[in-house]
């Protein structure tokens, strides 16, 4: 893989880090509240729902993790498409944002995982 392709992949997995620390132990703080739009009645509600997305966010990290340490490009591939594909849906169900903060990045890394090969 190339110093771009992998430091690319390695930027997507540090945006689902901060996801994952918004979603796990940032949801009902300001910060977290701020992120996602909610208010603090919602965010208390909802913040077991919003730890296990969290979780789901935290093994795309650790398979982007794995596919850069072990230079598995069929493992990092196969992350980064996980990753375009739940930020596509969040496009489409949640905000437009999260095309921009997680699908965009995750294809442009692949763009460049797929052209190092």
């Amino acid at each position: 893989m190339s110093v771009v392709a992998a430091l690319l992949v390695a930027v997507v997995a540090l945006i689902h880090v901060y996801i994952v620390v918004l979603e796990m132990a940032l949801w009902t703080k300001p910060p977290g509240r701020a992120a996602f739009g909610t208010d603090a009645e919602f965010a208390e509600k909802s913040k077991t729902l919003a730890a296990n997305q969290g979780l789901y966010n935290g093994f795309l990290v650790a398979g982007l993790v794995w596919g850069l340490v072990a230079d598995k490009q069929d493992v990092t591939v196969f992350f980064l498409l996980c990753v375009i594909v739940a930020g596509l849906y969040g496009a489409a169900t949640v905000s437009r944002r999260i095309l921009v903060v997680q699908a965009v990045p995750a294809a442009l890394a692949l763009l460049f995982v797929l052209l190092a090969a």
